[in-house]
Formats: structure tokens, sequence, C-alpha cells
């Protein structure tokens, strides 16, 4: 159901501190994960999971680089190697627990699930982090209870922003006409498109004259587990009709979200949104952070409740409509990547 061999967003940096108490458990595509921080500030994650009763390292307590089980004390460095079993002088070699390659890029915190070897940090999508300094970005977050896999169909699907999001960042029905171009690379896809002459989305129309009209430009890389990338720009409404608008830049903003599973029923989304020093306001990026709250909190209770319906009747044949291009390709991928992994795992001769 997972791709192992790939960095999963496991939060934002501010989620793990220097606190004594903070010791963070995650769950991601299936694997129990704890995350702390070590005296040099380096994060370190290990499976949540003592070796020796199954008991949540993440209710034990920081030492040193390493975290000790509260249960019945054994003690793991930072490698997960146990260094210590109070009572007892001899320490079987099995006494470890999974160490996992981590990285902490553009303000969030990557954990590779794969094989270690091939943790390269090339790999890890590009974002722009509230720690940028051309980049006025805020951050949030939330848990969906849906699959990860209506999640990538959903950022993959604009067209919805005319219903769905009514009245807080879509409305017209032009995100229903648009036709996107979509580039499939080797492990995501690029999109890009613009919409032309339309009224201001209903979130920030309250900015603007009654007949203002505007061009946007969608700018996205879409990666595989599910992690979405968004130049956003707005302009005032300008006469070209091809290319570049022509019109005044209103907005420079990314927003960058990332989608990381729980397990097959639920994920967490940690996001940001902001604008560009250049074309920043008072207030506007807590504004756009405000909305993106309110935004995928519509999104979330369509997926929600799509997701109860798909495991109700999961070989329920659907219809497919123009919209689902870009989807269709984002999970044509995904499978694409999950065969080539259970491909590699299978020894050669097997029965299968």
């Amino acid at each position: 159901m997972f791709v192992k061999n790939a960095w999963y967003c496991a939060g934002w940096d501010y989620d793990v501190t220097q606190a004594k108490a903070s010791i963070v458990a995650r769950k991601i595509a299936g694997e129990r994960i704890v995350l702390f921080r070590k005296p040099d500030g380096g994060v370190v994650a290990l499976e949540d999971r003592c070796a020796h009763r199954q008991a949540a390292l993440s209710r034990g307590r920081k030492e040193g680089t390493g975290l000790r089980c509260m249960y019945h004390g054994l003690k793991f460095n930072e490698h997960g190697k146990c260094d210590e079993i109070p009572g007892q002088a001899v320490i079987p070699e099995r006494a470890c627990v999974r160490a996992y390659p981590v990285i902490e890029k553009d303000n969030w915190i990557w954990v590779w699930l794969g094989d270690p070897k091939l943790a390269d940090p090339g790999l890890i999508c590009f974002s722009v982090g509230p720690s940028h300094p051309g980049w006025h970005i805020k951050t949030s977050k939330m848990h969906v209870k849906a699959n990860y896999r209506l999640e990538i169909a959903n950022l993959a699907d604009l067209g919805h922003l005319a219903w769905v999001h009514e009245n807080t960042v879509g409305g017209s029905r032009k995100y229903c006409e648009m036709k996107p171009k979509h580039t499939l690379r080797a492990r995501g896809m690029d999109t890009q498109y613009w919409l032309r002459s339309i009224p201001p989305t209903a979130a920030v129309a309250h900015l603007f004259p009654p007949d203002m009209r505007v061009d946007l430009s969608f700018d996205i890389q879409h990666t595989i587990p599910c992690n979405w990338i968004m130049h956003f720009r707005v302009f005032a409404a300008g006469t070209a009709t091809e290319g570049e608008s022509n019109g005044q830049l209103l907005l420079d903003s990314y927003t960058c979200q990332a989608v990381t599973p729980r397990d097959e029923d639920s994920v967490d989304y940690y996001y940001a949104w902001g604008p560009s020093n250049a074309t920043d306001a008072p207030g506007l990026a807590d504004m756009l952070k405000d909305t993106l709250d309110i935004a995928f909190r519509e999104d979330a209770d369509v997926l929600e409740a799509q997701h109860i319906r798909m495991q109700e009747q999961p070989d329920r044949k659907m219809l497919d409509i123009g919209l689902d291009a870009g989807p269709g390709k984002m999970l044509w991928l995904l499978d694409k990547m999950l065969k080539e992994e259970a491909a590699a795992a299978t020894p050669a001769g097997a029965l299968v």
C-alpha cells in the first residue's frame, strides 16, 4: 500500500523541541516512529516499540543522545542499539530497535522508511518554509480520516475548487473548463495552467472592487508519496491570452503541503501558505493560512465521507470524467512505484 523508499514528512521542526518531555509519537505508512532531539539539536527517529516487550518508547525518557524505555528501563542510543539493561551485564545482540534516516529541510522533518542505503537527500521535494528570508510563510496542520490515495487525487484535480471551495479559495466555474498541462516525472508530476479574467476568490473578494477581475497562475510540483508545492500568482486581469499575464502582479506566493499517511484509513496533513516579501501586506500571511484551515476542512469533510462509502463498496466501478486526468496520472505513477518495489523485494525465481 505504501512506497517505502521515499521521504515522508513527520511534521514541522517546531513539533520536536529540546524540552525534556518533547518525545513525539508518529505513525507513518503503518510504522510507529518516535522522534526526539539530542542535546546538539539533531533529530533522532527510532522504531516506537521496545525490543523487550513492545512497550512504547514514546512514553519513555530522554537521556543524553538516547531514549530509555520506562517499562523495564532498557536504554537505546541514537542508532537504536541498547546500551543498558538494568539488572544484567550482558546485552543480547538482538536488543536493538530500528533507527531511521532523518533530515530537516525547509522547516519540515523528513523520515526515510526504506533501505537506508537508498536514502538520497536529493529526493526530498523542493519547498519554501517559514525560515526562508524571501517569503512570509505561515504553517498549520490537521488530521484527516481518509485514505491518502484520495488526498493524492484531490490535490491533482483543481476542478473541485468550483464546488467544494465555493466560498473560500475557489468558486468560478472556469476551474472546470481549464486545460492544465501535466508533465510526468520519475517520482511525480508537474502541472501548469492559467485562469484569466475571473473574479477574485470569495476569501479575498472583500479586498477588491465588485467588478475586479484577475489572472491566476498555477505552477505545481506533485511528488510521491504525497507532497504538493504550488507557486501561485495573482495579477490584475490583463489583455494577454497566452503566456505571462501583462496585468499588475498583486500576489506572489507559495503553498507547500505534505500529506503523510498514518495507515490505510487516515493521514496527517502539514501545510503552509504565504506571500513573497515584495507582495506582502500586514495580516496577509495570517489570512492566507486561516483560509487554508477552512478550505482543507472543506476537503476533509468530502474525503472522509468518500472514504466511508468506498470502504462499504470497494469494488464499485466509478465513472471517469475529464477532470480525472491529473489524478489518474498520479495514481498510475504511485502504483508503478509500488509494483517496482514489490518486484525488487521478490527473490529471483520465487513464486508470486
